[in-house]
């Protein structure tokens, strides 16, 4: 047995769900599918791991940190699961509700990774110390690897790795032993002595952490032994059928915007439903320049029906003296759901399609145990109560570059799969503080001429983002030999691969330079531009 705690490990049962790949048993119901479950602890990273692992080819699903036996049985009707992971999480092990999973999950035959909270949860419940680290750990940090083993495999003596985390395993039981040390970690990684199950403090499912995907390819395509099976293909196939499931005959509406997440979903909803499908384009009066004639341009070729709602005196009639970025977030989401209400009446449609994706329900608070870090206008912006029958998000467990590569699947143009990303509420959350028409146009001509120069500097192709910050703050200046008192403007301009992590983007001088001297000479409004060098996290990469 794996504990050393004997009542506990007298209540274990004899694996339930661990399928040997030599098994001659009958596997009528269970799919010719390898799989690795995340337990969800609450982690903002929890989901990107199962994200990487579907990065090795293997399916992955997210399931809640206290999943019960019978659920994994359950589970294990519809994939062979080979592993276990145990995401990060906001609490700490010692706490008096610190969020457990039920022990005798973790010795059902399958190896197990923990990850922060999970490495510190697997360390404390197996008998080891664990207690607030002297010196926290936030961001980059250097790993020496003790044991360059297993799932240390491939790994150099010194790692560049991305931590967060206040808590840090101290002492291990003798069973165990250390794989690699920070120089506040003394155990950074672990692993029991003869059983297949390891710890890392550091997050190898950020993009931060330079071999993080041979970690996770080491543990579940070496130590799980996984057979890669996952494509975009069967992706396309399974989501068509579960919006045909769902809708059934009835009609259908779908929210697009013109980016890759609502138009993918648009044209997954197409190949679902046909003739029964309304796209929906509702112009808010926060898009970009020419934002609103490139989506009709653009969609009034697809085999739908496509609906243009002019709602731009709406949306700025209710945000009129909001302030708060929640509460306009909030506002935009209700305003969003009452429009596509309306239409649905009108067109006698009983379902919405959304292009939501899974960041933007992390940040929105996903789980009991996460927490929320922005209200999304399609997630926990949505009220209380809507009027559909359901609302189908297909791309709900996909990231940004995953949906890409759905959309290449599909067949859309370069010039949708690439666009970068933009916010749901469009510039009502790159304006700071009281959105008035003034700032709109102001934020508008900003954002292009930030957006012309970055592409004419050919810098486009390497950011995830770039566009104009609105800024509450006002700042004197000299326009004509004369005073002036404007706007302060901020340009921002990340890299990153999922969003859920990003770094500002060293932009060279001469561009920034650029693009500070049109805002200031083109928007009468503006005497200041600053840039933003701040990290996701801290920040978040939009302002509001």
């Amino acid at each position: 047995m794996l504990l050393s705690r004997p009542p506990i490990a007298a209540r274990c049962p004899s694996p339930l769900i661990y399928i040997p790949k030599t098994c001659d048993q009958n596997r009528e119901n269970v799919q010719e599918l390898d799989a690795i479950l995340v337990l969800d602890f609450g982690g903002q990273y929890c989901h990107l791991i199962a994200r990487r692992v579907r990065e090795c080819g293997v399916y992955s699903e997210t399931v809640p940190h206290d999943i019960s036996l019978p659920q994994m049985k359950r589970l294990g009707q519809r994939f062979r699961v080979r592993g276990l992971i145990l995401s990060g999480g906001p609490s700490s092990v010692y706490e008096k509700k610190a969020p457990e999973c039920d022990v005798r999950i973790l010795q059902l035959g399958v190896p197990v990774l923990g990850i922060c909270y999970g490495h510190e949860l697997i360390a404390r419940l197996f008998g080891g110390e664990v207690r607030p680290a002297s010196t926290k750990e936030f961001g980059s940090s250097l790993a020496f690897i003790d044991k360059p083993v297993g799932l240390m495999e491939g790994l150099d003596k010194v790692e560049k790795v991305w931590m967060s985390h206040s808590d840090s395993v101290f002492r291990l039981p003798s069973e165990w032993e250390v794989l690699a040390h920070t120089e506040n970690s003394p155990v950074a990684a672990f692993k029991h002595v003869t059983k297949p199950v390891f710890g890392v403090q550091w997050h190898p499912e950020v993009v931060h952490t330079e071999k993080g995907l041979r970690i996770l390819e080491n543990f579940v395509l070496r130590i799980c032994d996984c057979t890669p099976g996952r494509t975009m293909q069967s992706f396309v196939r399974n989501a068509v059928e579960e919006i045909k499931q769902m809708a059934g005959d009835d009609r259908c509406i779908v929210a697009l915007s013109g980016g890759v997440d609502s138009s993918t979903a648009t044209v997954l909803a197409s190949k679902a439903v046909g003739d029964n499908l309304v796209a929906v384009f509702v112009d808010h009066g926060f898009m970009r320049e020419g934002e609103p004639e490139f989506v009709e341009r653009t969609f009034r070729g697809f085999p739908m029906r496509l609906m243009v709602v002019d709602a731009r005196n709406r949306f700025l009639r209710s945000l009129k003296g909001v302030r708060d970025p929640e509460r306009k977030r909030s506002i935009i989401g209700r305003e969003f759901i009452r429009v596509f209400e309306d239409v649905s009446r009108k067109v006698k449609a009983r379902h919405l399609v959304q292009g939501t994706i899974h960041p933007d329900r992390i940040e929105s608070g996903l789980t009991r145990r996460s927490e929320r870090i922005k209200t999304h206008h399609n997630v926990a912006g949505l009220p209380a109560k809507v009027k559909f029958k359901t609302i189908i998000e297909p791309l709900r467990d996909l990231y940004k570059d995953e949906v890409r590569k759905v959309a290449e699947e599909l067949g859309l143009p370069r010039e949708i799969i690439r666009r970068q990303p933009f916010p749901g509420p469009g510039l009502a959350v790159r304006i700071c503080g009281e959105i008035t028409r003034e700032k709109v146009k102001v934020a508008r001509r900003a954002d292009r001429i930030v957006t012309e120069e970055i592409e004419k500097a050919g810098l486009a192709e390497g950011l995830w983002q770039y566009f104009a910050v609105l800024t509450d703050t006002r700042s004197t200046g000299v326009k004509g030999d004369s005073r002036a008192y404007g706007y302060t403007v901020a340009i921002r301009a990340v890299e990153s691969e999922e969003a859920m992590t990003a770094k500002f983007a060293r932009i060279p001088y001469e561009t920034l330079e650029k693009a500070s001297t049109r805002i200031t000479n083109e928007v009468p409004q503006v005497t200041r531009v600053a840039y933003d060098i701040s990290h996701k996290p801290p920040a978040t990469i939009e302002w509001e």
